[in-house]
């Protein structure tokens, strides 16, 4: 008797609790209307420089919170006639604003290096720092990088079936095998590019080398993706028949922090229970964005059907 007691007392007991719950959350609703003041909009910079290829920047103006962005207030959002520099310590060179129209009518603008002053041009560099200086309607931004040496490599890329729990025999995973050197402070980022589509980061892109320090290691890479691009189950995987390019870039502490906290700023999107994310900028000013160093190493894949 004492156990049929015991066993119906805690039966209420839950009971009790989840009605509590349900009472709790459901008495807690109310309407809540934001009223967010509308603030000035600031410069966005998008500068990144990869060894054996040009610098490049894109300088936009931000949006309000809850703006409506169609395809014309994109291309209304650039920058025009900033001066932008870039200097590796022993060269300085003014970058040339270029214009692109991949639609008719719709315009989009970046900063490359000057055709006509290639006397001061230069690539990016291993081991080599680089500061970045914006002027634009009388403000000035800076921000340092460095493409740092490559330290994380790529020994090979394999795939292997996708789980069976997919129950999809057309996809495949894509494997990684890499060696780390010796040392804490390894930070990378990573892209993959499927068949003739552009290089995507990956969902979460950025990683250190706490767990993998002077080690080799297996890992499965995700396929990336367009932020904004909705995820369907299986996301991850690659088909059978695809041709894959993995880019796999060193960078430094900066840029592994303004990524990593942007990718978790992604995540968070629509979450009511996490926490505000700050994004975490290297560009000295008034400014959103970051200047980016790449150390870049690429390794293909052919898939058979």
């Amino acid at each position: 008797r004492l156990r049929i007691f015991y066993k119906r007392f805690k039966m209420k007991k839950r009971n009790c609790i989840l009605i509590g719950w349900l009472v709790l959350l459901t008495g807690c609703e109310k309407a809540v209307d934001l009223n967010l003041n509308a603030v000035a909009p600031k410069i966005v910079v998008e500068a990144t420089i990869e060894n054996d290829q040009p610098p490049q920047v894109i300088l936009t103006n931000s949006f309000q919170y809850f703006s409506a962005i169609n395809l014309t207030d994109l291309s209304n959002s650039f920058v025009r006639g900033a001066e932008v520099e870039i200097s590796n310590g022993r060269s300085t060179h003014r970058l040339k604003e270029y214009r692109l129209e991949p639609f008719p009518g719709i315009s989009l603008f970046y900063y490359g290096i000057d055709s006509s002053q290639l006397a001061s041009a230069f690539l990016g560099e291993l081991n080599t720092n680089y500061t970045l200086t914006i002027r634009s309607a009388g403000s000035v931004y800076t921000a340092q990088t460095r493409i740092p040496n490559i330290t994380r490599r790529i020994d090979s890329l394999y795939w292997k079936p996708a789980p069976a729990l997919l129950n999809d025999t057309s996809k495949v995973a894509l494997m990684f095998r890499g060696s780390d050197t010796p040392g804490l402070g390894d930070y990378i980022r990573y892209f993959t590019k499927q068949n003739r589509d552009p290089f995507y980061p990956g969902l979460n892109s950025v990683f250190d080398d706490q767990f993998i320090d002077g080690s080799s290691f297996d890992v499965q890479i995700e396929r990336g993706v367009p932020r904004g691009a909705g995820l369907s189950e299986g996301y991850s995987f690659f088909n059978r028949g695809d041709t894959v390019v993995f880019k796999l870039c060193n960078i430094d502490k900066a840029c592994f922090d303004f990524w990593r906290t942007m990718e978790f700023s992604y995540a968070s999107v629509g979450n009511p229970f996490s926490s505000p994310t700050q994004v975490i900028s290297n560009i000295q000013g008034e400014a959103l964005g970051y200047f980016g160093g790449y150390a870049a190493q690429y390794k293909q894949l052919i898939i058979p059907r």
